[in-house]
């Protein structure tokens, strides 16, 4: 087989050592049933539990596994680049290890990036098994991310998604902290499309992603793709000072008209705008000093992982 035919699949790990083996259970006949080369890449992101022990095993067991071994938690998303840093497949497939998304739908995303000539094939999950407060920010985070990239693509927060290697090499090549993948993969492809896959429940361990993952996820998605928040702030500031004034003209009218006794009644009224100005002056500021600290983050240059040790073989299945 030709090695440029070969398909990688990366996988971010954090503390999955239930669903690890009926993943792989799962995930080796469908890539033999590809009937190509292909890798299989775990990415061990700091779990605390048996994960990477587990992990370690397949790649003893198996030689087209390998396993990245990060030195802490570092999150998805630096977890898939750092896989992205060694793949050798000219596809590269990147997958969840909790099973929601089942790795039987990985020769799809081949067969349509392959038949259409395709650079980024995204999913759709349809009948979402999560809860209302994993798919509302979800349909945020979509909503959002249609805006920013200005690309109609229904489910950006599918990680079951297949890109080509020079996508792949594009993205690595950015060395962003705080980025969104699927967005920043679009924003290198000329084409790219989405089909309709399988959801399943999680059937082992809890997900990663609090509200505050949520929170940050969505806003690494608008800072590394727009500053949206900067005009924002700066029209409802506009807005604001306008209404100010505006009501500052009211009360000195209704001070001459009514005399100062009515003005003086009014006082909690100026106190209650007061504070509603300075809330918002605060959480201007919280957002510049957002923009700020990650700008902060990026001149000092400093690595958005570090690899302690790839175990395994040569990591490909001929």
């Amino acid at each position: 087989m030709d090695e440029r035919s070969m398909v990688s699949v990366v996988i971010p790990v954090y503390n999955e050592e239930m669903n690890l083996r009926p993943l792989l259970d799962r995930l080796r006949p469908v890539m033999e049933g590809l009937e190509r080369p292909y890798e299989i890449i775990f990415v061990d992101d700091g779990s605390a539990d048996r994960s990477l022990a587990i992990l370690k095993g397949f790649a003893e067991s198996f030689p087209e596994i390998r396993v990245v071994e990060l030195t802490k938690n570092y999150g998805q998303h630096a977890a898939i680049f750092s896989g992205f840093s060694i793949v050798r497949g000219e596809i590269v497939v990147t997958l969840d290890a909790d099973l929601q998304n089942p790795p039987e739908e990985i020769p799809r995303l081949v067969e349509v990036m392959e038949r259409e000539d395709m650079d980024v094939v995204g999913s759709v999950r349809k009948m979402r098994k999560d809860s209302l407060f994993r798919t509302i920010p979800s349909r945020i985070v979509n909503a959002f991310a249609r805006k920013m990239t200005g690309v109609n693509m229904r489910d950006w927060g599918c990680m079951l998604r297949a890109y080509r290697k020079p996508i792949v090499e594009r993205m690595a090549a950015c060395h962003e902290h705080s980025t969104f993948i699927p967005a920043l993969a679009v924003y290198f492809a000329k084409r790219s499309t989405e089909i309709d896959v399988t959801h399943g429940e999680r059937t082992g361990g809890v997900s990663n992603y609090s509200f505050p993952r949520l929170v940050s996820l969505q806003f690494d998605l608008v800072s590394s793709f727009s500053v949206f928040p900067l005009k924002l702030i700066m029209y409802t500031g506009l807005f604001m000072a306008v209404l100010g004034v505006s009501f500052g003209a009211i009360l000195g009218v209704a001070r001459i008209a009514y005399g100062a006794q009515w003005a003086a009644e009014g006082v909690f009224t100026l106190f209650a705008v007061l504070f509603a100005f300075v809330g918002f002056q605060f959480f201007a500021l919280g957002i510049m000093g957002e923009y700020i600290g990650r700008i902060y983050r990026e001149v000092r240059r400093r690595p958005e992982f570090v690899i302690e040790k790839v175990h395994g073989g040569p990591g490909k299945k001929e």
